[in-house]
């Protein structure tokens, strides 16, 4: 896997959490957990109050242009959200012994 890098692009400009729209039109806040860069492409992981519940997280592709507001993107390949995941938990955890 790439190098993992901590960066801050979606929280200067939507705060601490972003409204996204579901399926059925129903707006719902979602938490920015965090936001890293895997090689060329950023992701976020982001928690809406009953993901938190659950302990789920949702990753998105962060899509990025000088000319407008950064933009989130669904991740449709299992693999690359699969590298994303792990990323995620190596960011929350690192500095903690893994068994």
């Amino acid at each position: 896997m790439s190098e993992v890098e901590r960066i801050s692009v979606l929280k200067p400009v939507y705060g601490a959490e972003v409204e996204l729209v579901g399926d059925e039109g129903e707006s719902e806040p979602y938490h920015i957990i965090a936001e890293y860069r895997i090689g060329d492409q950023a992701y976020a992981g982001l928690q809406s109050v009953s993901m938190r519940k659950q302990d789920e997280v949702a990753f998105f592709r962060v899509l990025i242009s000088e000319d407008t507001e950064p933009e989130l993107e669904s991740i449709e390949d299992e693999d690359e959200w699969e590298t994303v995941a792990e990323a995620f938990d190596d960011l929350m955890f690192e500095g903690e012994e893994q068994p």
